[in-house]
């Protein structure tokens, strides 16, 4: 790994991916607009476009247990750039994708980067996708990430995603839409935290398209300080469905939170949910735990942790 970046990166790719040297199977890893390494498998073939930056990512039918790390890392103030990738998912498999993009800003020009991902999952596989941001450096400039998904899910698929953002990051706009064929299901856990004077948006639009097709998208955040976050989630059921979407919110300090759930039934049989919770910690949970010898900080971060998880 120090072949390819330096220890900023390797910090961030540890934060990011959970990387601490080369992966295991297919790998692209982008560093400050260059790629940094890549290797694919038989399995899997990584091409970078000719048409535009980013690189396609084709996965043969049948693959089970492989994994792919797609991370971007930026180090320099000042850069900005927008990426493409597309994953082409093969009938009947069983694969994870980690992603990711972690920016480390120490100088007072801002760094931006927005990733456009699009997944074409085949039928009857199922993907896990882990996309995390995170955010470091005591330079001035921003860190601002705006990433924009679209996951198109033939007969029979699985897609769980797992969106984290928890440290770090100025400003980010995530737009996610997701469509979905005859018994294909999305499993989306989004995890956010903001604080200062950050700014985080999320955009969910799922279409239900397929008889007995179903989606469950639930987010889970935490905003501090002088923060504002909004959830904008819509599900649209255009035929015999179940859809499921939820916003659990803890707002703390001068923070500002607007949740903004959507539902619209097209078709007679379609079976439609929302829910939005939004409220501070209890002062009896503070409490509790300060009479386990915390403080009344760590009790927060104690909550917090767990309320995250």
């Amino acid at each position: 790994m120090n072949n390819w970046v330096n220890d900023i990166q390797s910090k961030l790719l540890a934060e990011i991916a959970d990387l601490h040297g080369a992966p295991k199977g297919a790998y692209n890893i982008r560093a400050n607009s260059q790629l940094a390494a890549r290797n694919t498998t038989e399995n899997i073939d990584i091409q970078t476009k000719t048409d535009k930056p980013g690189i396609d990512i084709r996965i043969k039918n049948g693959t089970k247990g492989e994994t792919v790390h797609i991370p971007v890392v930026v180090s320099e103030s000042g850069i900005k750039e927008t990426v493409y990738n597309d994953f082409f998912i093969g009938n009947d498999c069983d694969v994870t994708i980690v992603a990711g993009c972690g920016i480390d800003n120490c100088g007072v020009h801002d760094s931006q980067h927005d990733g456009i991902h699009r997944f074409f999952v085949g039928k009857n596989s199922h993907v896990k996708y882990v996309e995390k941001h995170y955010g470091s450096g005591d330079g001035s400039g921003k860190r601002i990430l705006n990433p924009q998904t679209e996951v198109y899910q033939e007969e029979g698929s699985t897609v769980e995603m797992e969106m984290v953002q928890i440290k770090g990051v100025d400003s980010t706009v995530r737009t996610t839409l997701s469509e979905l064929e005859k018994g294909a299901t999305l499993l989306v856990r989004e995890r956010l935290m903001t604080h200062g004077d950050q700014h985080a948006e999320s955009v969910y639009t799922t279409k239900l398209n397929g008889e007995d097709s179903s989606a469950d998208v639930i987010s889970r955040s935490v905003a501090r300080d002088n923060s504002y976050q909004k959830f904008d989630s819509i599900i649209v059921g255009n035929a015999k469905c179940n859809g499921h979407t939820e916003c659990d919110a803890i707002i703390m300090d001068d923070a500002k939170i607007l949740a903004v759930p959507q539902l619209e039934a097209n078709d007679i049989d379609a079976a439609l949910i929302h829910e939005a919770a939004i409220g501070k910690i209890a002062g009896e949970q503070i409490i509790k735990l300060m009479t386990l010898g915390l403080t009344e900080q760590e009790a927060e971060e104690q909550i917090i942790s767990g309320f995250l998880k």
